[in-house]
């Protein structure tokens, strides 16, 4: 055993005590509990946004879970509103918030809502049964039934546009991924039409359960898409559901985790350094999650990062411009 003269343990015992007197203090403004907006039970949004919640309720031993919500444009005004600490978003709608046109709030710059670290891709898929004969965009039925998730999320703002823009005529329905496709099944929807991570757990139990088809984009769908909105070409792998036999091309937009600006800079710090340097956790709680790593901090163009957040990035040889910093 190692012997300490009284002076030296003594300057050890005061060492820690200021050690850990230092770190009681960073954390003396630290919210008590936080929660995070993701979206309805049966997406993505929900199982990553609460597993990542009660992740980091774990690491930083603080309280905190997941809020089911209707997804990333009320995510933002949340946030921006102190509502819930962090949310999950698209950058489509926080382009929207931030320069004021926000469905939810026409004319309020929501300037209170930074970035905190990439998610993944949300891909803009069609599922229908296959007793359906639907098996392209150009056979859905004029009148058809389709569903776009919750009212004011990524999808039934984006992808009701982008279908008309199409020249599909339809009747629009909102709800839950899950009730949704409850209704596809038992003939109450004609189409779903969705925007979220994937795999979708919706579309993952309807397979178990029915036979569908997994409607791609055609080259030419895919140039009208990309030329009138913001998304980029994405590819769904074959292996992320049973029914697809080969790729299947779609279109895609971002997803970032945000934060309140104004949150403390350390808590947000300690908050990223957890989800960026774990990606084996984060990658159990969701697949998806390959991509939330930093290299794809470049694909926010939109939000300013939290101070907290960009520390970390800087801290680890990850450049951010200065004006993209709140």
């Amino acid at each position: 055993m190692r012997n300490f003269k009284p002076t030296t343990l003594a300057l050890l015992t005061s060492s820690a005590i200021l050690a850990a007197g230092s770190v009681q203090a960073d954390r003396e403004d630290w919210p008590d509990n936080f929660t995070v907006g993701t979206a309805s039970q049966g997406g993505t949004y929900f199982v990553y946004g609460s597993g990542w919640a009660n992740f980091i309720a774990d690491e930083l031993d603080i309280s905190g879970g997941g809020e089911v919500t209707g997804g990333p444009t009320q995510n933002l005004a949340l946030v921006h509103n102190g509502d819930a600490a962090f949310g999950l978003t698209t950058m489509g709608p926080a382009a929207d918030a931030v320069s004021g046109k926000s469905p939810l709030a026409p004319g309020l710059e929501m300037d209170n809502v930074c970035a905190m670290f990439p998610m993944y891709e949300t891909p803009f898929s069609i599922t229908v049964l296959s007793d359906s004969g639907i098996e392209s965009i150009s056979d859905i039925p004029d009148g058809a039934r389709i569903g776009f998730g919750p009212s004011a999320s990524t999808s039934d703002t984006y992808f009701p546009a982008m279908l008309e823009e199409l020249g599909v005529n339809f009747e629009r329905r909102n709800g839950g991924w899950s009730d949704l496709g409850g209704q596809l099944q038992d003939g109450l929807l004609d189409v779903i039409a969705f925007a979220a991570g994937i795999p979708i757990p919706a579309v993952s139990q309807l397979e178990v359960q029915t036979d569908v088809n997994i409607i791609e984009f055609n080259e030419d769908e895919l140039e009208t898409v990309m030329n009138a909105f913001p998304v980029a070409e994405f590819s769904i792998p074959a292996s992320t559901y049973e029914t697809l036999e080969e790729d299947a091309r779609a279109v895609s937009m971002w997803n970032f985790a945000i934060a309140g600006c104004d949150l403390p800079e350390d808590f947000v710090y300690e908050v990223t350094k957890a989800t960026m340097e774990n990606n084996d956790r984060m990658m159990s709680v969701h697949r998806s999650a390959a991509t939330t790593i930093p290299e794809n901090i470049k694909h926010n163009t939109v939000l300013p990062f939290h101070p907290g957040a960009a520390r970390w990035y800087e801290e680890n040889g990850y450049e951010i411009d200065e004006d993209m910093i709140k």
